[in-house]
């Protein structure tokens, strides 16, 4: 395969990225009230490409929801967010195969991540590291900042 991907398909960066949004959107789907329809979208979007069974598929995605809302309803964070990163884990790499085997997929997934009421995008995650002789400083990441004042006011 070129840099291009798959016949002029996305490249395989953009299927890991847009993988990665689709099973993160999906787990939180799974915990929150917009269940069923992420669980129809989904299920039609797999069953699709697969040739499985809609109903099985649905039964599976039950499952890794009931395992998620028990692990939540245990009160203990880690297990919780094991829980959580196990089933993004799983469907991820799914998703990636399933978009991997049929690049029109793609659009699909986009459509069904714009369409779902989360407000939940097809933007990766975002992990930064600070190193390095560092000795003091400001650091700010945010998604917007509608007023800011470092260092208090001049004198």
């Amino acid at each position: 395969m070129d840099g291009a991907g798959r016949e002029g398909g996305p490249v395989e960066a953009e299927l890991v990225a847009l993988a990665t949004a689709g099973a993160t959107a999906l787990v939180q789907h799974m915990v929150g009230e917009t269940w069923e329809q992420a669980r129809g979208r989904i299920t039609t979007f797999f069953a699709r490409r697969s040739g499985s069974d809609p109903e099985a598929l649905g039964e599976e995605l039950d499952t890794v929801r009931e395992e998620l809302l028990a692990a939540a309803e245990s009160g203990d964070e880690r297990t919780t967010a094991e829980a959580r990163d196990d089933a993004r884990i799983e469907w991820r790499a799914r998703i990636r195969r399933t978009l991997q085997a049929d690049p029109q997929a793609a659009d699909e997934l986009r459509e069904i991540l714009d369409e779902l009421p989360s407000g939940v995008r097809h933007a990766p995650g975002t992990h930064n590291t600070i190193s390095g002789g560092v000795q003091h400083g400001t650091v700010i990441q945010s998604g917007s900042i509608h007023s800011l004042n470092v260092g208090g006011p001049k004198g």
